[in-house]
């Protein structure tokens, strides 16, 4: 019997192995296939440089910086008051029918549609609030898609912590803020920051939420302000492969390389903080 179960299990390790190196291996491919396609149409000119000839030639650089622009918006406007609702909700909060409605909406959020969150911030920000199609309204848009993405990863990382922790510090004369900032925080670090780059990583290449309210179609210029209307990598993709005539792949396949780059480069960031307080805390 028990060397049964020892190659049962051999067999399920195997099997799980197996089915985790499939799962993989089409994102190395596309991976793989996109830089290669990619990287014949990157030149010093391409990135730096701005668009012209309606898009078939010049730069992305407008794009770049718009992208990087709208992402650190999203960043500024959806982490603070997502750790700070989470922390809310798992440690102020009592247990009542309303705090669960609460949790479960929050939840269901994380699946609507992002073009839903584009026509809601189009109706707010961009018509009701005034504040026209620009920076401001995409990085508030962006932030509200990413924010129960954020939340739920919070509660989820807090309620992890022991409440031996908790207990802990308050017996030893901290305040029950200290305790949260102190101890509780610290230890959920690692859940939090992982739930910050699954939501960032996914407004960085949304197109939907940006169309109505921030991306231009054709803007060589760089923005001066929060209320100026920008490029954007992800809608500048959808626009140069739907709807320009002529264009030359090279300058597609460069644009998605770019596009995944950006995002690696904000996920390893994430990843390198996240690493740092696993290993501090």
């Amino acid at each position: 019997m028990i060397i049964i179960k020892r190659n049962g299990e051999k067999i399920f390790k195997k099997a799980i192995s197996v089915i985790g190196a499939l799962t993989i291996l089409p994102i190395f491919v596309i991976l793989i296939f996109v830089a290669l396609k990619g990287v014949m149409g990157i030149n010093f000119e391409f990135l730096f440089g701005m668009p012209t000839d309606g898009m078939r030639s010049g730069g992305i650089f407008p794009a770049i910086i718009g992208s990087i622009y709208l992402t650190l918006g999203t960043i500024l406007f959806s982490v603070p008051f997502g750790i700070f609702t989470g922390v809310y909700l798992v440690e102020y909060a009592k247990d009542t029918k309303l705090t669960r409605f609460i949790n479960l909406t929050i939840i269901n959020l994380a699946g609507i549609p992002s073009i839903i969150y584009g026509l809601f911030g189009m109706a707010l920000f961009v018509i009701f609030l005034n504040f026209g199609s620009s920076i401001l309204s995409g990085s508030l848009t962006l932030g509200i898609m990413c924010l129960p993405v954020i939340i739920t990863a919070v509660r989820e990382a807090l309620l992890s912590v022991p409440n031996n922790l908790r207990e802990a510090s308050l017996a030893l004369g901290a305040t029950k803020w200290e305790t949260i900032y102190k101890v509780v925080l610290p230890a959920a670090s690692p859940g939090i920051l992982t739930g910050i780059i699954l939501s960032i990583s996914r407004a960085s290449g949304e197109t939907a939420p940006i169309m109505f309210t921030a991306a231009a179609f054709y803007f060589p210029f760089l923005p001066t302000g929060i209320f100026d209307q920008v490029m954007a990598l992800p809608y500048h993709l959808f626009v140069i492969s739907t709807q320009v005539p002529n264009m030359p792949l090279s300058n597609m396949y460069g644009t998605l390389l770019v596009l995944v780059v950006i995002t690696i480069g904000f996920n390893l960031i994430g990843a390198f903080l996240r690493n740092r307080f696993k290993n501090k805390y």
